[in-house]
């Protein structure tokens, strides 16, 4: 069986999981206009954390690997991107730098376990590489240096956690989000208190409204627990190489949720950039079968 080809229900999950973090841009702006950015990440973990962590049994792995997830997702990349979208970058654009992680995802993951590069990975990334390009060639006004910084960083956070899921195939992954967040939740709050200072953190919490809190929920529920759980689990058992470049529909969902829900327009250079990541998605998808069937018709 070609191990980087993925089955079609575990090609549906990701899709669904990405079409998730997609909207989840704009739930998260419609957050960050209530609560502070650091708190807003705290909430969104502790809210991951209890009372979930209550009936899990804590996974199977080493208590370093938890920190080190927990410190990775939740300071790391839902610290600085949520900093970041509180006026250093629009939405639709830092559903769009964040999907760097692909590329750093594969080379963590090249450096550390060996993996290879097969010429249609590298082809599917160049086609998203393009798309990306387009996109940010066209984003003026849409990004400041420190938001993209920011964003660049959180992309990076990202791969690592990838990296980290990557050596534990056999844990419960929902189980393993929740209890990583025993390491994400104490350092958020500190930093949270510490830049944005006490009387604003609680002050945010006691007058959010129940909108508000909804997008946490879907923060903690949604995007946290449904999405990084799944998508950990499939790290755990499809290459990095075949997994990562699927969270490059993340922008065509994060635009197109902006589109509907927020009213922003659909210029033909954005449609550009999304046919053009689509096209990578369409290479690094079907690449493994076509290569399995050429390897079949040369040993007849």
């Amino acid at each position: 069986m070609n191990r980087d080809a993925l089955p079609p229900l575990h090609l549906l999950l990701a899709i669904a999981i990405v079409a998730v973090w997609g909207v989840n841009f704009v739930v998260i702006k419609a957050a960050l206009e209530a609560l502070p950015p650091l708190t807003l990440a705290a909430l969104r973990f502790t809210v991951a954390l209890i009372p979930a962590v209550f009936f899990l049994k804590r996974p199977d792995v080493p208590w370093r690997n938890l920190a080190a997830y927990g410190l990775l997702i939740g300071v790391g990349q839902f610290g600085l991107i949520f900093i970041a979208l509180r006026g250093h970058i629009s939405p639709g654009l830092a559903s769009l730098v964040a999907q760097m992680q692909v590329f750093f995802t594969i080379g963590m993951a090249v450096m550390i376990s060996g993996e290879r590069l097969r010429a249609h990975h590298l082809a599917a990334l160049l086609l998203a590489a393009a798309g990306l390009g387009w996109l940010m060639l066209h984003a003026n006004g849409d990004v400041t240096p420190l938001g993209l910084i920011l964003t660049l960083l959180s992309a990076a956070a990202w791969a690592g956690g990838n990296v980290v899921t990557r050596a534990t195939p056999k844990a419960n992954m929902l189980a393993y989000v929740v209890w990583a967040s025993l390491f994400s939740v104490p350092p958020l709050f500190l930093l949270a208190f510490a830049f944005e200072g006490w009387t604003a953190v609680t002050q945010s919490i006691v007058h959010a409204s129940p909108a508000t809190w909804a997008a946490v929920a879907w923060q903690a529920y949604g995007n946290t627990l449904f999405g990084y759980g799944m998508w950990a689990w499939l790290l755990a058992r499809h290459p990095a190489a075949t997994i990562s470049p699927l969270s490059l529909l993340v922008p065509v969902f994060g635009m197109g949720a902006s589109a509907v829900l927020l009213a922003e327009p659909l210029q033909p250079w954005k449609l550009t950039a999304a046919a053009l990541v689509l096209g990578g998605l369409v290479v690094n998808m079907v690449g493994p079968r076509l290569a399995q069937r050429r390897r079949a018709a040369l040993t007849v």
